[in-house]
Formats: structure tokens, sequence, C-alpha cells
């Protein structure tokens, strides 16, 4: 079995925060794989289901996020789990919107639902960052984690959250580098290249050569007028 623990916390009130990015994954993660109905368990809300044939279960602690680990504690323990099986999704300052980044270990980053997962179960667990930007200034961060998106940021933050979801099979199988590089064609896709001469129109070509012309017309008269002063 395997664990995918998004961070959040719990009511309406918080429901559309920055935060809160961890449970909307996970949430849309449910919903995408017809997992079962959510219910309450490990001081959680819990959903079961299966992604490509793996068990899995989806969890977003109710303690609120600066206590999220003692609500995973219970899970891992009860399950037995291993911290390789455990994949916690969260919000991330220090990537840009819509950016994202999979790591295994590491620091909390001054993240408190990070700190005290690893206050409960140590440091060696997977980790999804979700780009939300930073507000500039330390001094500003509490209340920008804690205020909704605003409605500009609502459609990378929805091709991000329908992305990860359509995802969710490579990072079961722990492939990150795969997960990663799908998720970033998608909210990144490379710029389309300019067109060959074979598979330009006819006036492109007349456009294009015309610029040419010019262009030489351009420089055969500068170099005239730096003969003519002796340059």
């Amino acid at each position: 079995m395997l664990l995918l623990a998004g961070l959040g916390n719990p009511g309406p009130r918080y429901a559309n925060n920055r935060h809160n990015i961890g449970f909307m994954v996970v949430d849309e993660i449910v919903r995408r794989y017809g997992f079962g109905a959510w219910r309450g368990r490990f001081r959680a809300h819990v959903s079961e289901g299966r992604i490509g044939g793996q068990k899995v279960l989806c969890l977003k602690p109710e303690t609120y996020m600066n206590r999220s680990g003692e609500s995973l504690r219970e899970a891992v323990g009860f399950f037995k789990l291993e911290l390789d099986d455990l994949i916690v999704f969260h919000d991330e300052l220090d990537l840009a919107p819509g950016k994202l980044r999979v790591k295994k270990g590491g620091g909390h980053g001054g993240h408190n639902g990070l700190r005290s997962i690893d206050a409960h179960l140590g440091p060696d667990y997977w980790r999804v960052r979700l780009g939300i930007g930073h507000p500039g200034e330390k001094g500003l961060v509490h209340s920008y984690v804690l205020s909704d998106f605003a409605k500009a940021d609502g459609p990378w933050l929805e091709k991000l959250i329908d992305v990860v979801a359509q995802q969710a099979p490579r990072l079961v199988e722990k492939d990150a580098s795969a997960f990663m590089s799908h998720v970033a064609q998608v909210m990144t896709p490379p710029r389309p290249k300019p067109p060959k001469p074979a598979d330009m129109k006819p006036a492109d070509l007349e456009a294009k050569q015309s610029t040419k012309d010019a262009a030489k017309k351009d420089a055969d008269k500068n170099l005239e007028d730096d003969k003519d002063h002796g340059i």
C-alpha cells in the first residue's frame, strides 16, 4: 500500500488557501481514479482506491497544518508502512507558481507541516513540492499562504492539479524523473520551431527575401558612407 497525503488546514474557511494546494491535489486524485467515499480515520479524512494496480490510501489530516505529523504517524504505524511508501503533497514558497519538484528526504525549509512530519516520522519520505510563489518579504508569508488563490491564478492552478493527478501512476511507480518531465511539458510546453523554407508559403518567402534585400541595401549604403567619410 502507498499513502498519498495532501497537506492543508481543515474546514471551508481554508479550502481555497494557497496553503491547501496539497488537499486540492489529493481531492482530484480521488475523483479521477474513482476512490471510495471520504471517511474519518487517523484524525484525518481518508479515501481508498487503486492506481495502476497499486492499493493507495489518500489522506488529508484534520489536525491542522502544524500537527500533520500526528495523523500521518497513526496511519503509517497502523499499516506498518516504510517511509518510502509515503508521498506528501505540499505548497512550496521557493518555487514559482505552477512549478513542481519531487524529492525524497531533505529539510523542512520552514514549512510547518513538513516540520511536524519530520518530528514524528523522520525526513526520509517523498515530497511533491507544488510551487505557489513567494510574496517577496518574509513578514508577508503567513498572510500569503493563508489567503485564497487570486482569480488570476486559476488557469495555471487548474492545469497543475489536473496534470499531477493525470500523471499519478508514474508517481506511484516512484518514477519521479518521468513524472516531473511530463508535468513540465504540460506546464511549460516547448516553443514552436520556426518553419523551414520548404514549409513556408510563397508570400512568406517573398517577405523574407524582401527583408534580406533591404538589409543588404542598408549595409551597402553604410559601406559607401564610410568610404565617403574616410572610415
